[in-house]
């Protein structure tokens, strides 16, 4: 089993940033790392991804205002999320795209005010 420990949120204005961060306990080398994010009343969405090489993947809402990455010696991925728009409020969850199973984190509260 893989818990993932994600750093506080937190309550910004409209054009603020804020940024998460995902600590695994064990290694994340050679696993694929996301974040996903759940607003209310909706599904959970894919945010980003990114590989073990740093290579980044952006839903279309974030790119250019998104920054995923990833420090394998710390076993942490990051998300940098800049001009926060209300839309992107709900909760941001960590993931671990492990062979057998994923491992999630316990979700942290963005909220972005207008």
């Amino acid at each position: 089993q893989v818990h993932l420990v994600e750093s506080a949120g937190g309550l910004v204005q409209a054009g603020g940033s804020l940024g998460l961060s995902c600590k695994a306990s064990r290694s994340i080398f050679d696993i694929v790392m996301a974040w996903y994010r759940q607003a209310p009343g909706k599904n959970r969405e894919l945010v980003a991804t990114i590989t073990s090489g740093g290579s980044p993947y952006y839903v279309e809402s974030v790119k250019g205002r998104f920054t995923i990455s990833r420090d394998n010696a710390k076993n942490t991925v990051y998300l940098q999320m800049n001009s926060l728009k209300p839309e992107d409020t709900g909760v941001y969850y960590c993931n671990y795209r492990g062979i057998r199973s994923p491992y999630w984190g316990q979700g942290t509260q963005v909220t972005v005010s207008s």
